[in-house]
């Protein structure tokens, strides 16, 4: 099965890895489709500062190739059988990344996707077209707007637990996204009323190899879609868990969410309030978002605000990367180095975007980071301002350079984590994609 992806849309080198890679198409008729699929991605990145306890700043590269086959197969009038099998080879170079995740040496190749799944097409009239999708295997799995379950990251290095997390480098650009096991049933189709319910569970040590069932409800309609979702906590890996991550056995957790244009032409809103029942009490998080385009305009611009809310106790579970710069990763030192990591923040932020050219982005985001609690925790208050470009040169190549000013209020020597001061850190990335 192929994802199409617009070029005006790639959304970053990391979403496009939890995507379905570009296609080569190796064979098509009416009921059969089988594609060689290939995605690379590269990048160079340098920050002036550093986030783990060293001086001098950090210069390094990172880069993956993700390669497989994926198809469907038209069953006569009853259903479509589709699936995917992948591996990722991954590594960082250099120094290592600013915040100490990896030292520069890791080199790893793993399957990364190997599911099969099956839809309904129009054997169920009452559920819509393909209102009955089941699949299982290792693939990625996402709930809502990923402000919850994203993905499986992070990639960890070698430089957290003497190595132990090592998912084989590539940590900014987010190599591997995919969950070990999963079960996934998906009723009703995309509009109307339609749900899930979703069993998985991570390999991924840093993650502490979390086991999670999940549901969702939504109604779509031409204004938008709401919806609620409940996830509930089963196992974690006692070795690798944390005191923070085993209360995610036995967890609950409930949300109602919302997105669309409420009918006004142009625009679009978003909203999601969550919350945590945990043995140590309740933890909540919530955001609201507004954007409009100025679709008559010269370039088309585009103003989004945000306010985020995480309460000081908040796990971030397995958000991620889900619509491009600034979704669910805030501010780019901040969400990949510096801190705070979707927890014990209020996050107000500002975007502007603008399309030049029909292959081209330019772009603004601005972050304003105030800390919850600092009871026993960093002071993580900062500002955030990151300009980027995205340049679909053609349909195999994408570049992306991004320059990014964060300044936080405090440093490492009063409570704060910035070594060198708290003066403004200049980071500087380039990443490349390309897709075949």
């Amino acid at each position: 099965m192929v994802k199409p992806q617009s070029l005006c849309s790639l959304a970053l080198a990391g979403l496009l890895a939890s995507q379905a890679a570009a296609a080569y198409e190796l064979y098509a008729d009416d009921d059969t489709h089988l594609n060689a699929d290939m995605l690379a991605v590269w990048g160079m990145f340098n920050s002036r500062k550093n986030y783990d306890g060293t001086t001098g700043g950090s210069t390094w590269r990172e880069g993956f190739i993700k390669y497989g086959i994926s198809g469907d197969q038209g069953l006569a009038g009853n259903g479509t059988l589709y699936g995917a099998l992948n591996w990722v080879s991954s590594g960082t170079w250099g120094d290592g990344d600013a915040a100490g995740n990896t030292l520069g040496t890791e080199r790893t190749t793993k399957t990364e996707e190997a599911y099969l799944g099956w839809r309904s097409g129009d054997l169920f009239p009452v559920l819509g077209k393909d209102g009955v999708d089941v699949s299982a295997g290792r693939q990625v799995v996402r709930l809502g707007s990923g402000f919850l379950i994203n993905d499986d990251g992070p990639n960890l290095g070698k430089g957290p637990a003497d190595g132990a997390l090592n998912r084989g480098g590539a940590f900014y650009l987010a190599a591997r996204h995919a969950f070990d096991r999963t079960a996934v049933l998906r009723l009703g189709g995309k509009d109307g009323l339609h749900g899930s319910v979703v069993w998985l569970k991570s390999d991924n040590r840093a993650q502490a190899e979390t086991e999670l069932g999940a549901g969702t409800l939504d109604y779509t309609n031409e204004l938008g879609t709401v919806g609620l979702t409940w996830i509930h906590g089963i196992d974690v890996a006692d070795q690798w868990a944390s005191e923070f991550q085993k209360a995610r056995e036995g967890m609950n957790v409930y949300s109602v969410r919302g997105e669309g244009s409420a009918g006004i032409e142009n625009a679009s809103f978003g909203f999601e309030y969550a919350w945590q029942d945990k043995d140590n009490g309740p933890e909540k998080a919530w955001y609201l978002q507004a954007a409009y385009t100025f679709a008559d305009a010269p370039w088309a611009p585009q103003l989004t605000y945000r306010y985020t809310r995480y309460s000081a106790g908040w796990d971030s579970l397995f958000s991620g990367l889900s619509s491009g710069y600034g979704t669910w990763f805030q501010g780019e030192v901040a969400a990949n180095y510096a801190g705070p990591f979707n927890s014990n923040t209020g996050i107000h932020h500002v975007g502007l975007k603008a399309t030049p050219l029909e292959n081209v982005t330019v772009g603004a985001l601005y972050f304003d980071f105030n800390t919850v609690s600092t009871r026993n925790r960093l002071n993580l208050d900062a500002r955030e301002l990151d300009l980027y470009v995205e340049w679909a040169v053609n349909q195999h190549l994408i570049i992306s350079p991004l320059v990014g000013l964060y300044q936080p209020r405090k440093d490492e020597s009063n409570g704060g984590n910035q070594v060198g001061g708290n003066g403004t850190n200049v980071y500087s990335q380039l990443t490349v994609a390309v897709p075949f």
